[in-house]
Protein backbone atom coordinates (compact mmCIF):
# COMPACT_ATOMS: atom_id res chain seq x y z
CA UNK A 1 0.00 0.00 0.00
CA UNK A 2 1.05 3.79 -0.72
CA UNK A 3 2.27 5.45 2.06
CA UNK A 4 0.60 8.78 3.87
CA UNK A 5 3.62 10.67 2.54
CA UNK A 6 4.20 9.57 -0.52
CA UNK A 7 0.74 10.83 -1.14
CA UNK A 8 1.17 13.97 0.68
CA UNK A 9 3.82 14.44 -1.62
CA UNK A 10 2.16 13.56 -4.56
CA UNK A 11 -0.33 16.16 -4.01
CA UNK A 12 1.90 19.06 -2.91
CA UNK A 13 5.80 18.70 -3.55
CA UNK A 14 6.55 21.45 -1.17
CA UNK A 15 3.90 20.26 1.69
CA UNK A 16 6.43 20.19 5.17
CA UNK A 17 4.37 17.09 7.14
CA UNK A 18 5.19 14.46 9.28
CA UNK A 19 3.12 10.99 9.67
CA UNK A 20 3.13 8.96 13.15
CA UNK A 21 1.04 5.97 12.17
CA UNK A 22 -2.40 7.82 11.69
CA UNK A 23 -1.62 11.20 12.98
CA UNK A 24 -0.18 13.57 10.35
CA UNK A 25 1.24 16.46 11.30
CA UNK A 26 1.46 19.72 9.14
CA UNK A 27 4.46 21.67 10.20
CA UNK A 28 3.23 24.27 7.53
CA UNK A 29 -0.27 24.18 8.42
CA UNK A 30 -1.14 22.61 5.21
CA UNK A 31 -1.76 25.77 3.47
CA UNK A 32 -3.12 23.60 0.58
CA UNK A 33 -5.71 22.27 2.73
CA UNK A 34 -5.11 18.89 1.72
CA UNK A 35 -8.13 16.26 3.47
CA UNK A 36 -8.14 12.93 4.13
CA UNK A 37 -10.56 12.31 1.64
CA UNK A 38 -7.57 13.45 -0.80
CA UNK A 39 -4.76 11.64 1.19
CA UNK A 40 -7.46 8.18 0.52
CA UNK A 41 -7.76 8.51 -2.88
CA UNK A 42 -4.54 9.92 -4.05
CA UNK A 43 -2.82 6.53 -2.45
CA UNK A 44 -5.63 4.69 -4.03
CA UNK A 45 -4.39 6.48 -7.49
CA UNK A 46 -0.76 5.68 -6.72
CA UNK A 47 -1.16 2.11 -6.18
CA UNK A 48 -3.69 1.43 -9.20
CA UNK A 49 -0.67 2.86 -11.42
CA UNK A 50 2.05 0.89 -9.17
CA UNK A 51 -0.36 -2.37 -9.76
CA UNK A 52 -0.50 -1.85 -13.66
CA UNK A 53 3.39 -1.36 -13.84
CA UNK A 54 3.34 -5.39 -11.97
CA UNK A 55 3.85 -7.07 -16.18
CA UNK A 56 6.99 -4.82 -16.95
CA UNK A 57 8.46 -5.03 -13.42
CA UNK A 58 8.74 -8.80 -13.73
CA UNK A 59 9.67 -8.83 -17.27
CA UNK A 60 12.40 -7.05 -16.95
CA UNK A 61 14.00 -8.75 -13.71
CA UNK A 62 13.57 -12.09 -16.22
CA UNK A 63 15.84 -10.77 -19.18
CA UNK A 64 19.92 -11.95 -18.37
CA UNK A 65 22.11 -8.63 -17.65
CA UNK A 66 22.98 -6.88 -20.35
CA UNK A 67 26.94 -7.72 -19.50
CA UNK A 68 25.44 -11.63 -20.02
CA UNK A 69 23.38 -10.64 -22.67
CA UNK A 70 26.54 -8.99 -24.97
CA UNK A 71 28.24 -12.40 -23.78
CA UNK A 72 25.83 -14.24 -25.39
CA UNK A 73 25.36 -12.19 -28.61
CA UNK A 74 29.05 -12.70 -28.92
CA UNK A 75 29.49 -16.18 -27.90
CA UNK A 76 26.66 -16.95 -30.94
CA UNK A 77 28.47 -15.01 -33.52
CA UNK A 78 31.57 -16.88 -32.62
CA UNK A 79 29.96 -19.96 -32.42
CA UNK A 80 27.16 -19.97 -34.98
CA UNK A 81 24.44 -19.67 -32.17
CA UNK A 82 21.24 -18.42 -30.99
CA UNK A 83 21.89 -18.51 -26.88
CA UNK A 84 21.08 -15.22 -27.12
CA UNK A 85 18.19 -15.15 -29.12
CA UNK A 86 16.47 -18.13 -27.53
CA UNK A 87 16.82 -16.35 -24.07
CA UNK A 88 14.55 -13.07 -25.36
CA UNK A 89 11.99 -15.45 -27.08
CA UNK A 90 11.63 -17.12 -23.64
CA UNK A 91 10.46 -14.22 -21.82
CA UNK A 92 8.62 -12.70 -24.88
Amino acid sequence: MIDTITAIVALDSTAKVSVNGDDVTWHDGNPNGITAEQITAKQAELQAEYDSKEYARNRATAYAPLGEQLDMQYHDQQDGTTTWADHVEEIK
